[in-house]
């Protein structure tokens, strides 16, 4: 499994979602309850990116249809959406604001 550094953690703000983009894969880099998600950027309902959405309760919300996706899965938790997304593993190295925070996109989690 391949990582790349994408951020720190000082970059990610709580419950903000942001957009990077690994090896043409985009994705949503999430900072919340204490942990870090990332999620593919592509909702699986309407081809919007999420990374424009609500972050709440460990999920992220498609700011086109109302789609809401686990952060921990991909699954979405109701309609328009039937299909999940893909999620990547994370890991952090270091400590504080200047940790550095890397996503795989070779293996989905």
């Amino acid at each position: 499994m391949s990582y790349v550094r994408v951020a720190t953690l000082g970059e990610l703000a709580e419950d903000t979602p942001k957009r990077v983009e690994i090896d043409g894969t985009p994705v949503s880099l999430v900072r919340t309850e204490g942990e870090v998600f990332a999620i593919n950027d592509i909702c699986s309902h309407a081809n919007v990116s999420l990374s424009e959405g609500e972050v709440e309760d460990c999920s992220i919300e498609c700011w086109l249809h109302g789609s809401s996706f686990d952060l921990r899965t991909g699954k979405p938790s109701g309609l328009p959406a039937t299909r999940p997304v893909p999620v990547y593993p994370v890991k952090i190295e270091g400590e504080g604001p200047e940790a550095s925070v890397f996503v795989s996109v070779t293996q989905e989690s």
